[in-house]
């Protein structure tokens, strides 16, 4: 029997940055300008062997009620996300590469990674700050050809919106049951959050708002309720979701809360005007638009579960066939799940992006 002991495979450090952002300065959500900004360093990266070595990047965006700092923790019963990427550079599926974790969270909930009036400038947060702060502070591949974004649902439309507009930044992306198809997927849920802000509507004389899709007062009052409630139900956070979808999509100061809605809030009509403000943001509808782009693109990997609850697996399908009508390669997959639990994914994109940009 031999006595060599087994070596156990290296791992990777999850340092801890911290970052002041002039961007989200007096942003009119009054969110947090200072932020911890959580980075994965893989293990060869402080092996003294490898101290001039530059390493490629990988963005990752999180969902809606998520941020950076709580994709990096503990997990029951699965692995972390370091322990993940740490096995899959074990495992050389992977290779190494330095994989950032923004915190974008809002108190709208999320975040679509746009710039936007009514939650702040969160695209040029990623672009013009945390891509500069990061290349200056770790030894990176710093240019496009060596720096990717992914990210699920929410994250997932960012990653994909950030491929198509910020092609100098970005040179690959990921998306995992990114919203698209908004005729589809939205507007399934806006009648059940229509009848759930029907609690917060003005009881004595309420009146008819000035303009198609102002508040008459329910969304302030809603989202007063949200600032103060101790626990949010399933339909708040559906609720806030939708809200915080408006105020991405169609932005206006001179609306109550900064924002307009797409649906009369009384009589449920669609507020076409308003609507129409929605599916300029569907990555469905934009892929002609930017198709020489995307060409552009070192790797584009789309998935999404079959059995998504949100049914964002119809939108996949359209997005998918858009980019074959646009020839843009890419990779697209779907496979059998729901919207929840689906971090194993990473474990197909992850390795495709890192070496696409290594």
């Amino acid at each position: 029997m031999s006595d060599r002991k087994t070596r156990k495979p290296a791992t990777g450090q999850v340092v801890t940055l911290l970052h002041e952002s002039n961007c989200l300065q007096d942003n009119p959500l009054g969110d947090p300008t200072e932020r911890v900004l959580p980075v994965y360093l893989p293990p060869q990266y402080h092996n003294p062997r490898n101290r001039h070595r530059r390493y490629p990047v990988l963005f990752e965006l999180a969902a809606f009620t998520n941020s950076g700092p709580g994709r990096v923790t503990w997990r029951n019963f699965e692995l972390s996300l370091p322990e993940r990427i740490d096995q899959l550079i074990a495992r050389r599926q992977m290779p190494p590469a330095i994989v950032v974790f923004p915190d974008c969270f809002t108190t709208l909930g999320g975040n679509q990674y746009l710039n936007s009036s009514a939650i702040g400038p969160y695209a040029d947060y990623l672009t013009t700050e945390l891509v500069p702060f990061i290349d200056k502070e770790l030894r990176t591949l710093a240019t496009r050809d060596h720096r990717g974004c992914l990210g699920k649902s929410s994250g997932g439309y960012g990653a994909l919106l950030h491929l198509m507009k910020y092609p100098k930044i970005w040179g690959a992306a990921a998306s995992h049951a990114g919203d698209a198809y908004f005729d589809f997927v939205y507007r399934a849920e806006w009648p059940s959050v229509l009848t759930h802000l029907q609690q917060w509507q003005p009881k004595n004389n309420p009146e008819k708002p000035s303009s198609p899709g102002f508040d008459d007062g329910r969304v302030a009052a809603f989202l007063e309720y949200r600032q103060n409630a101790k626990q949010l139900s399933g339909m708040d956070i559906t609720t806030l979701m939708l809200l915080c979808m408006a105020a991405t999509y169609d932005p206006d100061q001179q609306a109550p809360n900064g924002f307009k809605l797409p649906f009369d809030l009384h009589t449920g009509e669609l507020l076409p005007s308003r609507w129409k403000q929605w599916l300029a943001h569907d990555p469905v509808r934009l892929v002609s638009r930017y198709q020489r782009t995307l060409r552009k693109a070192r790797a584009l990997h789309i998935d999404c579960g079959w059995r998504d609850q949100y049914h964002i697996h119809f939108g996949a399908r359209q997005l998918h066939r858009a980019l074959e009508t646009a020839n843009v390669p890419h990779h697209y997959e779907e496979f059998d799940g729901t919207h929840s639990g689906i971090d194993y994914r990473l474990d197909t994109s992850l390795p495709r992006l890192a070496r696409a940009l290594s």
